[in-house]
């Protein structure tokens, strides 16, 4: 797993962070300097955050354990649901639902409910279906399936989040910190880093600078899924009985 080296980091603009107005005093052991009124995060203090909360993860998915990624907002979206759709995490792009840790029973159901209209309207001798019914019945699939697809396959809370931008989706930290999970999370000059467990330092606004995070993240994701499944498969050799 190479980390990525600080001219990558800079190449990306991980180091813009907001203007010096809009700062979070918390912030500080995190920035490097000001420049025409903005904050300058401290790109050493980056990587080593991002080495910290990558074992992290590559532990926890190699212990079997479940990371929901969280980004909301729009330059990021599309770049968390492909890297957590690669290592088989679960996601949340498009709307956080208040209570979708908290009140995971409720969520549950709403995805139930969503599967069961997605086989009546893949059952081809569903033949009491009027096209009136169809039409509606699509209409209510495709907007749980965007907003509850990603996390389908999520039977139960998972053990972690990863989140990009901390500020923007305060209601996802609150939820998971009140259920105990361990929290992950690229965080602006803009936020207060001591409410996550692993802040990664760096800027949320630029696609390119989250996308150079989430990757190092997802490759650590990887590692820990393929040690799991070479560990696995080594126990499943020394099991089967030795043949004559």
């Amino acid at each position: 797993m190479s980390k990525p080296t600080y001219n990558e980091l800079l190449k990306a603009g991980v180091h813009f962070g907001h203007m010096k107005r809009k700062w979070n005093p918390k912030m500080l052991p995190y920035i490097f300097m000001e420049r025409k009124g903005i904050h300058i995060i401290d790109l050493n203090r980056t990587l080593d955050c991002m080495e910290e909360a990558a074992q992290a993860m590559k532990q926890m998915a190699k212990s079997g354990r479940k990371i929901l990624f969280v980004a909301t907002k729009k330059q990021a979206k599309e770049i968390v649901s492909t890297a957590a759709k690669s290592v088989n995490m679960p996601y949340v792009t498009e709307r956080w639902l208040g209570g979708m840790m908290t009140n995971f029973a409720t969520i549950r159901r709403s995805v139930k409910k969503m599967q069961n209209i997605e086989k009546l309207l893949n059952d081809k001798s569903a033949t009491s279906i009027t096209k009136k019914e169809k039409l509606t019945l699509s209409r209510e699939r495709n907007k749980l399936q965007k907003v509850l697809g990603g996390i389908e396959r999520l039977n139960r809370i998972p053990s972690a989040v990863f989140i990009v931008d901390i500020a923007h989706e305060h209601i996802a930290v609150a939820e998971s910190k009140k259920l105990g999970l361990r929290t992950f999370g690229i965080v602006d000059t803009n936020s207060n880093p001591n409410l996550i467990d692993f802040p990664i330092p760096g800027n949320d606004d630029a696609s390119k600078a989250v996308k150079v995070v989430v990757d190092y993240m997802v490759n650590a994701i990887k590692e820990g899924l393929d040690e799991r499944k070479n560990e696995k498969s080594a126990d499943a050799e020394a099991q089967a009985p030795a043949t004559a």
